[in-house]
């Protein structure tokens, strides 16, 4: 009989579920997680189905706004094993990434399932990550990934991630993995978020407790000992058009006057562009950290920052330091995202005046006479160091 690939449906619930039982012991998709994958997640749901009988699924997750897709889980029903059928399952799951525009697909799988192993590794799989006590029996994750739209060799892992602990502690969280990856003896204590914010806040926002400026972390920064680029496209006290109350805007204007006034008495390189120069700051051995509008990854219109991770011809990647297990996200689903260029560029744009901004963190202070590099606007840029290590980016 044919085998047929489609798209689940509410009427495969029960069918689903069998399968479910029969495949695995634990972690198991529940009912209504079924439910929701169907109708209500960014996911797909593939079936395998000869005759009126499912053979197996395969179920991939993507996340909003970048390249970068999951494979969530694979099951074959005990009838169907030895035929075949997860490498094609595993070919549906690319197929449908590809088809929503993604470039990498990540997975997670036992150490203790040699078979599954041996065939995400045969058809072009490579482990990057161990996740420890990642299933509900304590046994830890390994977790492969694969580029299936034009593979890159050699692609480095080198920025620490850490999960911001609050809802509005994604600027330190930011800071504290540009200051681990640039001091790798550094350790990264959550008191250190709190208090980088506490330094950083502009004190209200659109509502509930105030996020951070890029004038506030780049002075964190720099008054932790580390040389800071500051790159904003806007002039004056920033997000005011979405505070309506006039106190809280008379609060932010005297706070960013603070900022200002301190940092005219810093070495905080300043920079007005609209250009963010992220390949150059990258190849000086630099760690950026970009405002975003958070839009494009939760729908949700909030100032947002991420770090850069790495940068190459199709996609800027990231490190989110904010999780959304609402969508079935764990820390790992939230490291070097590759986002598009023509993304990225839409993404780091936020509000009706177009603001970008940056903060670029870099190992040492200035050297007086150091010669500068010229940015793309013209503007005077990045030091190029007398020391020769500095202009390689640290290994962990």
């Amino acid at each position: 009989m044919t085998l047929l690939f489609r798209k689940a449906t509410q009427d495969d619930l029960t069918s689903l579920l069998e399968l479910e039982n029969q495949c695995f012991t634990s972690d198991r998709l529940t009912p209504r997680s079924f439910q929701w994958m169907i109708s209500r997640a960014h996911a797909s749901l593939i079936v395998a189905q000869v005759g009126s009988q499912l053979m197996g699924y395969c179920l991939v997750l993507f996340h909003r706004g970048t390249s970068l897709a999951r494979l969530y889980s694979i099951a074959i029903a005990a009838r169907s094993r030895g035929l075949g059928l997860g490498k094609q399952l595993l070919d549906q799951a690319e197929d449908c990434a590809r088809a929503h525009d993604c470039a990498y697909l990540r997975l997670e799988v036992r150490p203790d399932n040699p078979v599954a192993i041996g065939l995400y590794e045969r058809h072009g799989y490579r482990r990057f990550a161990v996740v420890n006590d990642y299933y509900e029996d304590h046994v830890p994750a390994l977790r492969l990934e694969k580029r299936i739209v034009q593979h890159r060799d050699n692609r480095e892992f080198q920025v620490p991630y850490y999960q911001q602990t609050t809802e509005f502690t994604c600027g330190p969280a930011c800071l504290l993995m540009a200051m681990s990856a640039l001091q790798p003896d550094r350790v990264i204590e959550r008191r250190d978020e709190l208090q980088i914010w506490r330094e950083a806040t502009t004190v209200f926002m659109t509502s509930g407790h105030g996020g951070c400026s890029p004038q506030g972390l780049a002075l964190a920064a720099w008054r932790r000992g580390f040389r800071v680029r500051l790159q904003v496209s806007v002039a004056g006290p920033l997000f005011l058009d979405g505070v309506r109350n006039e106190h809280k805007k008379e609060v932010m204007r005297l706070v960013h006057e603070a900022f200002y006034s301190e940092l005219q008495h810093s070495d905080v390189e300043q920079v007005s562009s609209n250009q963010l120069d992220l390949p150059l700051a990258l190849k000086a051995g630099g760690q950026p950290l970009v405002l975003i509008s958070s839009y494009r990854l939760t729908r949700s219109k909030a100032p947002h920052w991420v770090i850069v991770t790495d940068y190459d011809e199709e996609f800027v990647y990231l490190h989110d330091p904010d999780v959304d297990h609402s969508q079935h996200r764990q820390a790992l689903d939230c490291q070097h995202l590759p986002v598009s260029h023509e993304a990225f560029e839409k993404m780091c744009v936020f509000g009706g005046n177009k603001l970008r901004a940056s903060v670029t963190l870099y190992a040492h202070r200035p050297i007086p006479g150091t010669a500068y590099l010229k940015a793309y606007d013209g503007q005077p840029s990045l030091p190029i160091w007398k020391s020769p290590c500095s202009l390689t980016r640290p290994a962990q």
